[in-house]
This record gives C-alpha cells, sequence and structure tokens, in this order.
C-alpha cells in the first residue's frame, strides 16, 4: 500500500503535468473558441494524447487505472489554468456506468479504443421536456422487438452529441403507469452513433455558454439488445452510480474555476491603482475576495472527503452532493467578486472574466439544481418531510 506522502507526491505530479499541457492553451485559445463556437479540438486531442482522459479506465484496458479523486484534480487544474474542462468531462462521469456495470464484452469492445482516443463517449442522454429533474418520469420509449429495440422520444441539453461516437441513453422499458416502484423500468443502453442508420436526429441548441448542447429526437431508432447495460429496467440505480462521479467531478471543475478567479481579482486588485493607491487596500475590495477564497478553500475539502468515499467504494451521496453545492456556490461568489473587481474591465472579452463568469454561473444550475441537492440532503440526510 503506498505511503501517503508518496499518493500526494503522485497528486501534485499530475497537477504539474496538467498545468504544463495547458499552458499549449492559453487565454487567447478559449476566447476563440467561445467567440466563433467551436468544439476545441486541439485540446481534446492533446488531452487524450496525454493519457488523462482515460484517467478512471483501468490498466488492462488501456487505459492509466487512477480513481475519482485523481480525475477530480485532472478537471480542476484545466479549469484553474483558464480552460473549460466540461468539453469532455462527460467522458469521465460516463464511465462509471460502463465500468461497474457494463458486460465483459462491452469493456473490451469499447474501453480501450475510448482510452486510445479512437472513439469518444462524451453524450449522456437523460433530460428531457417533459421530466426536467423528474428523471423518473422521462417518456422517452424503447421497446424490445426481437434482437432490436426501437426507441422513440426526445431528449434535451445533451451537449456534444455532435461530437461524440456514444451515446449514454437512459429509456424506459416499461410503462410508467404499470410500475408500483416508479424507480424501475428503465434501461440504460450504450448507443454506438455510427451504427445508427435512421431514426437519429441531432439539432443545435442556442444556449448561453459554449457547450454544444443539442437536442436529440428518436424516431423508430433501431439499436441491438446487445447495447443494453446491465439488466432491463435497473437503469435508474444504474445513473445514479454516475451522479454521484458527476458531483464529484463538477465540485472539483468549480473549485478550479474559484481559483482561477480569485487568483486574477488578488492580482488586479494588487496592480490597479485609483486615487493613488491600489485598490486592493480598500476593505470593500480586499475583503470580499478573502472570502470567496476560504469558502472555495472550504468546498475543497467536502470534494476530497467525497472522492475518498467513492474511492473505497463507500456511500457517498451526501458528500458527492454537499460537494458540488458548496463548490458552485463558492465558484460563482469569486466570479462575482472577480466581476466587482475588474469593474467595467470585466465586461471586456480581452481580459476573458465574462467568459469564466458565463461557464461558471451554469454549475450553480446543472447538471442537477442546488435546490434539488438540498431537498436530497433535507429528505435522506436529515429525515425532513419530502418536499416535492
Amino acid at each position: 500500500m503506498e505511503s501517503s506522502a508518496s499518493v500526494q507526491e503522485a497528486r501534485q505530479s499530475i497537477r504539474e503535468e496538467v498545468r504544463r499541457l495547458c499552458q499549449d492553451f492559453p487565454d487567447t485559445y478559449w476566447q476563440d473558441v467561445d467567440k466563433h463556437e467551436k468544439y476545441p479540438q486541439e485540446f481534446v486531442s492533446a488531452l487524450t494524447e496525454s493519457g488523462y482522459l482515460a484517467a478512471l479506465i483501468p490498466e488492462e484496458y488501456g487505459g492509466a487505472g487512477l480513481g475519482i479523486t485523481e480525475a477530480s484534480i485532472i478537471l480542476e487544474e484545466i479549469n484553474r489554468s483558464g480552460g473549460n474542462s466540461a468539453v469532455c468531462h462527460a467522458q469521465m462521469y460516463t464511465m462509471g456506468t460502463l465500468l461497474r456495470h457494463g458486460s465483459d464484452e462491452q469493456k473490451s469492445r469499447y474501453l480501450p479504443a475510448i482510452a486510445q482516443g479512437k472513439l469518444r463517449l462524451q453524450a449522456f442522454a437523460v433530460t428531457e421536456p417533459n421530466a426536467g429533474s423528474e428523471t423518473t418520469r422521462i417518456e422517452t420509449r424503447a421497446v424490445r422487438k426481437g434482437d432490436r429495440y426501437i426507441v422513440n422520444g426526445q431528449k434535451i441539453f445533451i451537449s456534444r452529441a455532435h461530437y461524440s461516437d456514444l451515446m449514454l441513453l437512459l429509456a424506459r422499458t416499461t410503462p410508467y403507469e404499470e410500475l408500483k416502484d416508479k424507480t424501475q423500468g428503465l434501461s440504460v443502453f450504450l448507443v454506438d452513433m455510427r451504427e445508427v442508420k435512421k431514426g437519429l436526429d441531432i439539432q443545435p441548441l442556442d444556449i448561453m455558454v459554449n457547450h454544444h448542447t443539442t437536442t436529440v429526437f428518436f424516431e423508430d431508432m433501431e439499436i441491438p439488445v446487445e447495447s443494453r447495460i446491465g439488466e432491463e429496467g435497473k437503469g435508474f440505480r444504474y445513473i445514479i452510480d454516475g451522479w454521484n462521479a458527476e458531483r464529484i467531478l463538477v465540485a472539483s471543475e468549480s473549485i478550479g474555476d474559484g481559483r482561477w478567479f480569485i487568483d486574477r481579482a488578488s492580482k488586479y486588485a494588487t496592480n490597479r491603482v485609483v486615487f493613488g493607491k491600489p485598490i486592493g487596500t480598500n476593505q470593500g475590495i480586499q475583503f470580499p475576495i478573502a472570502k470567496a477564497y476560504a469558502h472555495v478553500e472550504a468546498a475543497d475539502l467536502m470534494r476530497f472527503t467525497a472522492a475518498a468515499k467513492f474511492d473505497r467504494s463507500e456511500k457517498c451521496g451526501a458528500e458527492a452532493n454537499m460537494a458540488k453545492l458548496l463548490a458552485s456556490e463558492a465558484a460563482w461568489e469569486a466570479a462575482d467578486v472577480c466581476m466587482s473587481t475588474y469593474g467595467g474591465y470585466g465586461f471586456a472579452r480581452d481580459y476573458d472574466i465574462e467568459r469564466k463568469f458565463r461557464e461558471t454561473r451554469l454549475l450553480v444550475a446543472a447538471p442537477v439544481s442546488n435546490n434539488m441537492v438540498l431537498a436530497f440532503l433535507g429528505q435522506n440526510v436529515l429525515g425532513m418531510p419530502k418536499s416535492y
């Protein structure tokens, strides 16, 4: 068993290597990508070639075999360097469903190719227009006919579907009204979109951040039975495993953003001179930055607590949700403080504050609204009556 010191050294090495990689993609790169709504192909390719995008894939399948803690550090450092790890993070958190519940044949077929960068698993198709956060009410149907499933329905806010080969799809295989346990009757499919001949229509959705978000329509789309992960009707439980990973990884991105904003704000407050002195000498500027820093650092502790429990295969729903809640709100506080510190210059695209400001605000609302996190904690942790 590795010593604590050697583990910390390995993690610090990951931080430094990711920072070096990100140096090739400065602010101007991300500004250009955002301005022209491009997909950062060069960055994703570099991250794939480095092996970091395959962090969670076991070594036997060509991955790095790292834990969620190390994966979270990778995404944190990307955002802390000014990048946007959301362009590729889905590959990490969707991996858990395949790793934990996929068959040996599925893992052997897909994981080595994903690790090598020959396949992309970036699309996570759960959310629907009429269901929103109420996942058990999704309407997209997958009806089995012999050795195929016929899929009909619609998904919304599905990011990067145009830049992914594989899609993790949650669909209903038993009508809702036939169920006593409403968490049953949903199944998970790993759809190889390259092999879909018809019935799949992906339309871009214009939103305020450059996430290549889409609406996906299914009309009699046929997929093989072999694309189903695990047992039919058990998909909701499988997805929950991935949600805990998602919460932890989104928390880490938020922490990276928070540190980026605090670094920018404190440097600007030190160097910007108004009325003959640095604006950082004013407590109205200095104290909000210091307070945001304290909140980011506190959220970081919860992130590592959640990640450690996840890596030990312990129940971590409460910790993962609290990490996402605290980190996203701390990052948004830091973003707001940074914007206030820069004043009018914060709105100028050249300073890059407004881009990160928009990207960070999203994490308060998605994936999973922080109000839903509070409802989870109130009901499942504190034992209060269900609020919805």
